[in-house]
């Protein structure tokens, strides 16, 4: 049997990324995915791919900072869909800035990276919390190395200091739902060529080989190297797993 069937997994930021692939892993492994963006279009697609290869999936619209938006999802998918039993956050964003530019650039990195990157977890989760518990749900937060270290490139405060958030989070929602037997982990990505850093690979391509220098598995990671994770924390193969981070990273931590 697919280790997923029988349930209904909410995949945030699930339009592109790391988030599409985890959605198209959870659909080959029998779950039925809700993919949400803020980018609906892009959601709508990756939606119709996995439909296309016979998985089961919805699409929908949704700026995970908007609170009573996310409440309002959360009764919709109820309604339209059934009831979640696994929820990933994985919608984020992130700028390579640090605190010395402008004060209006710096604030605005600020209030744009901590609203999605680490409110938007607090508000996704929150919305859904109900079903969660009712079905012992499991909740896997997309963290990042960044959740451990400040990169020796130059990186965003703000950006470090929302994915020690989610960390955090992960860790003080474990301890309380655990009663609930709601599981609570998160994965720790490196350096994944996605969507997200595109441009960035593009344009700085000794930015590209500092991280692959210090990496002992020698490369970048792709997006589906975070697919198996995902669903190992969804899925009862890690029925007494809770409160932890996987570390996806080629070994970048262990230099």
């Amino acid at each position: 049997m697919p280790l997923l069937a029988n349930h209904i997994a909410v995949i945030t930021g699930a339009g592109s990324g790391i988030g599409r692939a985890i959605a198209a892993g959870y659909a080959r492994e029998g779950a039925h995915v809700v993919l949400l963006d803020q980018n609906g279009d892009a959601a709508a697609e990756a939606a119709k791919e996995i439909r296309n290869a016979g998985g089961k999936a919805d699409s929908f619209t949704l700026d995970v900072t908007d609170r009573d938006a996310c409440s309002a999802m959360a009764r919709h998918v109820a309604d339209k869909v059934g009831a979640v039993s696994i929820l990933v956050n994985n919608a984020g964003i992130a700028r390579r800035n640090g605190m010395l530019g402008a004060d209006e650039a710096v604030i605005k990195d600020w209030e744009d990276i901590i609203s999605i990157n680490l409110t938007g977890v607090f508000n996704v989760t929150h919305a859904f919390l109900a079903p969660l518990r009712k079905n012992k749900g499991r909740i896997v937060n997309i963290g990042s190395i960044q959740s451990f270290v400040h990169l020796r490139t130059p990186s965003s405060p703000a950006y470090t200091a929302s994915k020690h958030g989610v960390l955090g989070f992960t860790k003080a929602l474990a301890a309380e739902l655990g009663k609930d037997g709601v599981r609570v982990n998160a994965i720790g990505p490196g350096f994944i060529e996605t969507p997200l850093n595109e441009k960035v690979r593009a344009s700085n391509p000794d930015l590209v080989k500092v991280f692959i220098d210090h990496t002992p598995l020698g490369r970048a990671g792709k997006a589906e190297d975070i697919v198996g994770p995902a669903i190992f924390l969804a899925s009862d193969l890690s029925a007494y797993v809770s409160g932890s981070i996987v570390m996806v990273d080629g070994g970048y931590r262990t230099l």
